[in-house]
């Protein structure tokens, strides 16, 4: 009769090195957490329990008045149409500025990793530092330029403002994409008679989805918790959320909701934070999958 051997590592012991991680992951989600959970049961509180002052406690009487405040009715500037409206204008600027961003992205990287245009590197270079110079640098240039060709304050402006500032970051991640990808399927469809977008659309595209979700969990969330470019070029009638969260924050008079504050800040968080949930996995698979090579 065979003895059974045991198999697997064997329990490590607490060390003080260990304890030390433990402690300070656990400190770590706390000053994350904290913060959240303050907004999330501030939000359900009635005025009469957040005078009190137990920020922490969970509410006693749970009322949802102050999300539903928050989304048809609270004022945001000379009108009081809630946050819903800033959340459409939201999606209105975010799907094209996605799209669009992504495409070009994808090109230019599949151009820079297989077609080695005759100064693909001095391009790609410029295109790069043009991303560390900080965005402020270029609002004055825009507005004057787009105010010149008859589109600033519009969806267009604020659309193509997007897909410009998200050109360097999906270039960057789309070509070290490609560079990990085997040379000879590119090689095999230019023998067997391939050109540019054929190949493209038919043999790289289809390998390409975990960065096309990478970039874009990446653009989303970058794009709707945008400011400052949405408050300079989109114009009065197409305010995003963001910009309308400030206007409810800051257009109060006389004693202030912070449950309608609360409530407007946790909506506006939503969209990013369905999209980290839902495909957080496929992020880190597309960061495997080759997301930060080259």
């Amino acid at each position: 009769m065979s003895t059974a051997v045991p198999q697997g590592r064997r329990p490590r012991h607490l060390t003080i090195g260990r304890i030390g991680v433990y402690v300070f992951l656990v400190t770590a989600a706390l000053f994350f957490l904290l913060p959240l959970w303050i907004m999330v049961v501030t939000s359900l509180k009635p005025m009469d329990e957040i005078r009190l002052g137990n920020i922490l406690a969970l509410p006693a009487a749970m009322t949802m008045d102050a999300w539903t405040k928050a989304w048809s009715s609270a004022c945001t500037g000379l009108e009081c149409n809630g946050i819903s409206v800033g959340f459409w204008n939201s999606v209105r600027i975010l799907i094209p500025s996605v799209i669009l961003s992504i495409i070009a992205g994808a090109i230019n990287g599949y151009a820079l990793s297989f077609w080695r245009v005759k100064g693909a590197n001095v391009m790609f270079g410029i295109l790069l530092l043009g991303a560390f110079i900080p965005y402020q640098v270029f609002l004055y240039p825009l507005v004057r330029i787009f105010s010149m060709t008859g589109i600033y304050n519009s969806l267009t402006c604020i659309v193509l403002v997007h897909v410009i500032f998200g050109l360097p970051t999906m270039t960057l991640l789309f070509r070290n994409y490609y560079a990990g990808l085997p040379i000879e399927l590119f090689k095999a469809a230019r023998i067997d008679g391939g050109g540019f977008w054929s190949i493209f659309f038919r043999v790289i595209l289809p390998m390409s989805t975990p960065i096309l979700v990478v970039a874009t969990i990446l653009q989303v969330t970058g794009i709707w918790n945008d400011f400052i470019f949405g408050l300079t070029f989109a114009g009065r009638e197409n305010l995003p959320m963001t910009v309308q969260l400030n206007n409810i924050v800051n257009s109060t008079q006389g004693e202030r909701a912070y449950n309608v504050d609360m409530a407007a800040t946790m909506l506006a968080a939503l969209v990013p934070l369905v999209v980290y949930f839902v495909s957080g996995r496929w992020f880190v698979r597309g960061i495997a999958a080759g997301a930060v090579k080259g």
